[in-house]
């Protein structure tokens, strides 16, 4: 699918010193008007939005200051996640730099579930503590504030979660004495897509404002709103674009002791850390402990002082995101077979997975997902039970699913189940359309979580699959290319000037460029995996260039068989090799002809 988004190409190119390939690119991500072009392509932190304009944050940060001057105890509750994570710590800094008595907790994902709840409303006022305040959770959390207040507890919620509503879109927020969540009715913040973290880090540039702490200090913490960012999916657009620019920069001067070690157990360079590293190496690490064991740990990591502690706990990390990855690995092995035994002609792709680590079906729904290009749903066995009843759950705009029990009366097995969609099917509301089998749910079009009984599954299944209106178009994947470009448009300059426009992600994608017609002049096989192919490419026009293909080289090779012309979805690189800078391209797509 070729973008068609129109503007005057060469008017922006003038303007702002770049090429008419670029300045599309850049339209095609919808950046439109000089201001955001120039910051787009030069924004700095001083481009980043005003803090005083997110409601609640000035109320929050006063109420903060009259706590801590107060002496009273402060608690903050975070998420198992790694937005959580990184939202506690840059709260955790910032009242503790103000004076603050302050402390942590994290609840724990299979023993606590998401967010703050009872049990940890209890113990925080049985330890003494006069104000909780919540991080990346706490929106949807109705009647567990209610709780808090009840016991005479101050709460602050800073969230980013969607707001809970009723039947007449009218907004349900939790009583508490402060709510800052840029998505709240009222709120006039000019981008509402930032993560909890960015939430948090905002608040704390407010507080050190009012006790006149240097900003210099607010800003050195800047590479943790990034790193909540990009592992929390966020679109890279606006303001997170800068935010995660500059703190990838700012990455290597972290004071973050934790942070550094784990960068290096990772095996990275920290002076060249891109979105993707954060996305998928460094940030599943801080995600693992949460995930098998508690995300204690990773914050702990991030809060260490000493050098060779560190080190220790950044390894630990590794050996669990490696133990995670096997055991998503086995999972994804048996969801795939069981759709191909079972459920290869569903469009809604339910699978049971009873043994499974709860914690994965996310990542393995999602596996499923881009296998088949339909809707997937992961569901495993519930550590607790539930007691049968008849009302279904209320409804929350959180993907871990807000909400409330059923009233019961007899034990029964519980499951909980991951979804992740397609872009022609609306998660959330299908499972609206059956929300009477469901005891918890909640989510976004593209992914949600529930939870059901055991004995609904099949019915689930079927019901699902019986209400989806999907057509077998729907389930060819779509290859959105920026610009149909020969190959001998590619320069060392383009491709310098396309660096411009990181860092690449979700709502930044990285361009994708289109030629027909390529004649294969040879193909390699190399890595010691025999994961990527080396093709030398002839262009229509008498142009040679190679190709880089990363995929399995042996299979690709017996795929060649008997073809000697290729189209392909690339992007531009250069290559270096023993001092030599060559031009080639990355493969992302192709089909063979003969």
């Amino acid at each position: 699918m070729l973008q068609t988004k129109k503007a005057d190409f060469s008017g922006i190119a003038g303007r702002f010193g770049i090429s008419p390939v670029t300045a599309r690119i850049i339209r095609n991500r919808d950046v439109v008007g000089d201001e955001a072009i120039r910051r787009y392509l030069t924004g700095t932190p001083k481009d980043l939005y005003d803090p005083h304009l997110l409601k609640g944050a000035d109320q929050a940060a006063a109420l903060l200051l009259e706590k801590i001057r107060a002496g009273k105890r402060i608690r903050i509750v975070g998420d198992y996640d790694i937005d959580g994570v990184c939202s506690t710590y840059l709260l955790y800094q910032g009242i503790s730099r103000c004076g603050g008595q302050v402390d942590h907790q994290i609840p724990e994902r299979i023993k606590d579930g998401f967010g703050i709840n009872e049990s940890i409303i209890e113990k925080a006022k049985a330890d003494g503590i006069d104000t909780i305040i919540t991080c990346d959770n706490g929106i949807a959390a109705l009647e567990q504030i209610a709780a808090a207040k009840d016991l005479g507890m101050t709460v602050i919620v800073t969230d980013h979660h969607e707001v809970v509503r009723d039947e007449a879109g009218v907004q349900k927020l939790p009583p508490a004495d402060v709510v800052v969540n840029p998505k709240q009715d009222g709120c006039g913040y000019p981008f509402r897509q930032i993560c909890g973290g960015v939430v948090a880090y905002k608040l704390v540039q407010v507080l050190y404002e009012r006790c006149g702490i240097p900003k210099a200090e607010w800003e050195g913490m800047l590479e943790f709103a990034a790193i909540a960012t990009v592992g929390d999916v966020m679109p890279l657009q606006d303001e997170n674009r800068i935010l995660v620019r500059w703190g990838l920069r700012q990455m290597p001067q972290t004071r973050s002791l934790g942070l550094r070690a784990l960068v290096e157990a990772c095996g990275l360079d920290i002076r060249e850390l891109t979105a993707y590293h954060i996305g998928f190496v460094v940030g599943p690490c801080l995600n693992a402990s949460g995930r098998l064991q508690t995300a204690k740990l990773a914050l702990e990591l991030l809060l260490c002082g000493d050098a060779d502690q560190a080190a220790e706990m950044a390894a630990q990390l590794t050996e669990l995101n490696e133990e995670r990855k096997s055991m998503t690995q086995e999972g994804v092995e048996l969801a795939l077979a069981q759709v191909e035994e079972r459920y290869a002609d569903d469009s809604i792709l339910v699978i049971y997975l009873p043994d499974c680590h709860e914690s994965l079906a996310g990542i393995i729904a999602g596996r499923v997902r881009e296998a088949w290009n339909k809707p997937a749903l992961v569901l495993t066995r519930a550590a607790e039970t539930a007691e049968t009843g008849t009302n279904a759950a209320e409804t929350g705009g959180n993907a871990a699913g807000a909400g409330a029990d059923s009233r019961a009366f007899a034990p029964e097995p519980l499951v909980k189940g991951s979804a992740r969609s397609i872009e022609a099917y609306h998660m959330y509301q299908g499972l609206c359309g059956v929300q009477d089998l469901l005891l918890k749910f909640g989510g976004h079009p593209m992914a949600a979580g529930f939870t059901l009984r055991e004995a609904d599954v099949e019915e689930f299944r079927r019901r699902l699959n019986a209400q989806a209106d999907l057509k077998p178009e729907d389930f060819i994947p779509k290859v959105w290319i920026d610009v149909a470009m020969p190959i001998s448009y590619i320069s060392e300059a383009l491709v310098q000037e396309l660096k411009q426009l990181e860092p690449f992600g979700q709502g930044n994608e990285k361009p994708q460029f289109a030629q027909k017609g390529l004649t294969i002049r040879s193909a390699r096989v190399l890595g010691k995996n025999r994961n990527a192919v080396k093709l030398a490419l002839l262009s229509p026009e008498g142009l040679c260039m190679d190709g880089m293909l990363f995929t399995e080289g042996d299979r690709f090779l017996e795929e060649m068989e008997g073809h000697r012309t290729i189209d392909v979805v690339y992007y531009p690189d250069i290559n270096e090799y023993n001092g030599r800078r060559s031009l080639q391209i990355v493969i992302r797509e192709y089909k063979l002809h003969p």
